[in-house]
């Protein structure tokens, strides 16, 4: 009886493993990869085939509701993932006036653009056709075309690293290119808004703030270095090479440059929302006297990398699974590739493309943007959750800690209650 007992012991051991592990008793040999399990592909055209009705959590869906309805978002998409699987993708409240959200629907990705941006770096340095130490300006550097614009030597000192962690030296608050298009347009006689390289062209010919590598100030226009980095060193257009190196080999067909207006939303994408107190704009291009501030107040599409992706939360579950280090999703980063993305230095300094990992392994990105709020959570635990609504907050980008704090109580009350399954492949 001792014996039987011992045996379903040891084969309640295996079960609780859970699915994708397997657990050897002693005496047995290890299975040959002929005997290995051979897993589902991942399915094509996610942002379509994961719909609402294949999950359901009444308590989970009202948690979320409640929330969506205390900071008056009209939408919002959450997707739960475990190990590489997704467990639970739904979509709340609506995407426009008549469509309801679903988990496929496209939404702006803000600032986690960034961290797609960093995967293309990545993706470059494994190909050799850069370094992390590899310098941005000067006669070796890959943006040398910019040097005669240079009054500040310090420049010569920016590394492509730097970028990645907002170390280049450049002013943010109040002094942002980015966000100052109008300005620059009336400041120099311009009738079209700037290009990125105009951009470029006016930044390089300030000061910097601090010697690159010194300290850090979070800089949209790092990032937009960045994509003219990756157009500069694969000869491609910054939204091509994303596609072809990044996002296809993930899997994923629906990231899309997000357009200005409402005439430029793309099909499957999200309508935007201020709050009803929000006035209006003059827009960034200087042609509209009243927009709201999520349809014209900044040029979207020229932040190319520093905020311009659009994106569902599926496919950006995936893509965390495709760059984690975990199976049963194949990396498209190599682990050394990863664990530059995610090794945490101190508390003040910023990790590859992740806002912040911590070294218990818990990574975070976030996004915000007027008409949208984005949050990635990896934990150490193995799971992922990922939120995006299609609403300016009252409470601006301090709502990203709420959503945090969010995750925090339905991770407490909820993990544990999650389907046990996996939507990519079933």
């Amino acid at each position: 009886m001792a014996g039987k007992t011992l045996i379903r012991l040891l084969l309640a051991l295996v079960l609780i493993a859970g699915a994708g592990s397997i657990v050897l008793l002693r005496g047995q040999e290890e299975p040959s990869a002929e005997a290995e399990v051979q897993l589902p592909p991942i399915r094509t055209g996610l942002n379509q085939v994961i719909t609402n009705d294949l999950s359901e959590l009444p308590a989970l869906d009202h948690a979320l509701d409640s929330f969506l309805n205390f900071w008056a978002l009209h939408g919002a998409s959450l997707s739960i993932m475990r190990n590489d699987s997704l467990l639970y993708a739904r979509g709340y409240g609506k995407a426009d006036a008549n469509t309801p959200m679903t988990p496929g629907t496209t939404l702006r990705l803000a600032s986690v653009s960034k961290l797609l941006t960093a995967v293309g770096i990545m993706r470059l340095q494994e190909q050799g056709k850069l370094c992390l130490e590899t310098p941005v300006f000067g006669p070796y550097g890959i943006l040398k075309e910019y040097d005669p614009f240079i009054k500040d030597d310090n420049y010569y000192l920016i590394t492509v690293e730097h970028l990645l962690r907002h170390q280049g030296g450049f002013p943010y608050r109040g002094q942002d290119v980015m966000f100052n298009t109008l300005t620059l347009m009336r400041g120099y006689g311009l009738s079209e808004p700037p290009s990125p390289q105009y951009l470029v062209q006016k930044q390089v010919a300030r000061n910097l703030a601090f010697e690159p590598g010194t300290w850090q100030q979070y800089s949209n226009f790092g990032y937009l270095l960045l994509s003219l980095v990756i157009e500069k060193v694969s000869g491609m257009p910054y939204d091509a090479f994303m596609q072809q190196e990044v996002f296809g080999p993930a899997g994923c067909s629906g990231f899309q440059i997000a357009g200005n207006y409402l005439k430029d939303r793309h099909p499957g994408e999200t309508q935007y929302f201020m709050q009803p107190d929000s006035d209006p704009v003059t827009s960034f291009d200087g042609k509209h006297l009243n927009v709201q501030k999520c349809y014209g107040g900044n040029d979207v599409t020229g932040l190319m990398g520093a905020g311009a992706w659009t994106g569902s939360t599926v496919e950006l579950a995936l893509l965390v699974a495709s760059i984690d280090g975990r199976g049963p999703v194949d990396d498209i980063l190599l682990p050394e590739s990863v664990r530059q993305m995610t090794t945490w230095y101190d508390p003040d300094t910023f990790s590859l493309g992740w806002v912040d990992t911590k070294p218990d392994g818990e990574w975070t990105r976030t996004g915000s943007y007027s008409g949208t709020s984005a949050l990635i959570k990896v934990y150490p635990d193995g799971e992922c959750w990922i939120f995006v609504s299609n609403t300016s907050a009252w409470r601006g980008s301090r709502f990203t800690r709420d959503t945090a704090a969010l995750f925090t109580k339905l991770r407490s009350r909820f993990s544990a209650q999650l389907p046990v399954r996996d939507l990519f492949r079933e």
